[in-house]
């Protein structure tokens, strides 16, 4: 029987979908702080055949705009397309079985994750090619991966390594269970690895090509590991899209192309790949390595993950597709998170103090922006609300110089940036079909595992 690889294209990236679907049927209860004792008691199921709507749910709060969803969805498969890049979002950005589902049925490769628990997570739910965008040297985990590669012919897998001594541990640990005996070929898979290029200043990854040539020589002599391709992140080089910025990321990712072009002889699986591109660089990472790749049999693969959600803050700011777009351009990614707190106090002329704050909202990468204001009535009118936040405690947040429009009691839609801190907070996040609307329909709940 053929095994699967990481790079192979004519591969369906499954998922589980009897189990994504079974969430449907978990029954609520306290440990959703999303949702009102209303829904305790019932399934996600049967409390969404209610129609909730906004109205019924109490703050603090973190929402999903349906609408924004679908489009962001469409608009980067349509993006990987036309720019010939595979696409691996990177999961950690939702953690959320049912939104991963939605990527690769809009066409991704695969599921890009970052360490063994959420590896643990996407195995739960059947995720059939994962790609571990970090370095593997935990012996247990080593060994539970072999085990699901010897049990699952479908599963492919792709780790990284920067370092021979990676590379070493690595290959002890999987021969201590069992990995390159040979004895079973059905069983006995080797780990793909990619080796790993970092920048100076950056994250991980070897500083200098020469370093990871010596990787790739450790992988290629090591019997339990195949060599796959070379990988890297780009966006631990930069932060912002001023022309410099732009500039030293070129100049890593061409640096990353040649390490591809000089070990592209002594890849060891049929179809190979070049993976960089976080969300903020991706347009980058095909303009400089699709053409590096033309004559050889790899694949360029992104891992964006931010933009499923992308936000009204950092990715607004410097995602290609709100950076290169004009704001009437229906290729421009739309912010698909909201906040909403309450306004619980008001000591102080000029300070009014909402019911969210850092373990409920992201804080990490900007403040939140107030945008919208829902009066107190029974039927709430909006309008755009005034005034900025300047800080935040744990479950607080101050805003000031919003004039009248935020009596004690009004509820204020909150703009976010940074969805890989923002998701993390809620293990159920109500969907909405409008988050523009006088009171959205809440036609979905979904269920991270962080």
């Amino acid at each position: 029987m053929a095994h699967q690889t990481f790079g192979t294209r004519t591969a369906t990236a499954g998922i589980d979908r009897t189990a994504v679907c079974a969430l449907a049927d978990e029954h609520l209860d306290w440990r959703f702080k999303a949702l009102p004792p209303e829904a305790w008691g019932r399934t996600t199921r049967a409390y969404l055949a209610s129609s909730p709507h906004l109205s019924d749910l109490g703050t603090p709060l973190l929402t999903l705009d349906a609408g924004a969803l679908d489009h962001n969805l469409r608009t980067m498969a349509a993006w990987c397309h036309e720019a010939g890049v595979g696409l691996a979002p990177h999961g950690k950005t939702t953690m959320a079985p049912a939104l991963w589902q939605a990527q690769l049925d809009a066409g991704a490769v695969g599921i890009t994750l970052a360490n063994l628990p959420q590896l643990h997570v996407a195995r739960a739910f059947g995720v059939q090619r994962l790609m571990l965008a970090n370095a593997l040297v935990d012996p247990a985990g080593l060994a539970w991966i072999a085990g699901e590669l010897a049990a699952d012919p479908d599963f492919a897998f792709v780790s990284w390594a920067d370092s021979v001594r990676t590379v070493t541990l690595m290959d002890e640990a999987l021969q201590a269970a069992g990995v390159g005996r040979g004895s079973d070929p059905e069983t006995d898979r080797p780990i793909e690895v990619v080796v790993e290029l970092g920048g100076e200043g950056g994250r991980t990854g070897a500083r200098s090509i020469a370093e990871a040539e010596d990787i790739a020589k450790a992988v290629h002599a090591a019997p339990t590991l195949r060599l796959a391709g070379v990988a890297g992140y780009e966006g631990s080089l930069a932060h912002d899209t001023a022309p410099e910025s732009l500039d030293t990321v070129r100049a890593y990712l061409r640096d990353l192309a040649d390490l591809h072009r000089r070990l592209a002889p002594a890849y060891e699986t049929e179809h190979s790949i070049v993976t960089a591109g976080g969300s903020a660089y991706f347009d980058l990472v095909a303009e400089v390595l699709v053409p590096a790749v033309s004559e050889s049999a790899a694949e360029v693969v992104v891992r964006a993950g931010a933009y499923v959600i992308h936000d009204d803050g950092y990715y607004r700011g410097v995602s290609p597709l709100a950076r290169t777009a004009t704001d009437t351009d229906s290729g421009r990614f739309r912010s698909a998170m909201h906040g909403w707190a309450r306004v619980v106090s008001h000591p102080e002329p000029q300070l009014w103090l909402l019911d969210a704050g850092k373990r409920d909202l992201p804080f990490d990468e900007g403040l939140p922006v107030p945008q919208l204001v829902r009066g107190t009535g029974p039927t709430p009118d909006t309008a755009p609300a005034r005034g900025v936040v300047t800080a935040m405690n744990d479950q607080h947040t101050f805003l000031r110089d919003a004039a009248t429009s935020a009596p004690i009691g009004a509820v204020i839609r909150l703009g976010l940036s940074h969805p890989c801190t923002a998701l993390d907070k809620w293990t159920l996040i109500p969907v909405l079909d409008d988050a523009d609307s006088a009171d959205p329909k809440v036609v979905d709940l979904v269920r991270t595992f962080f």
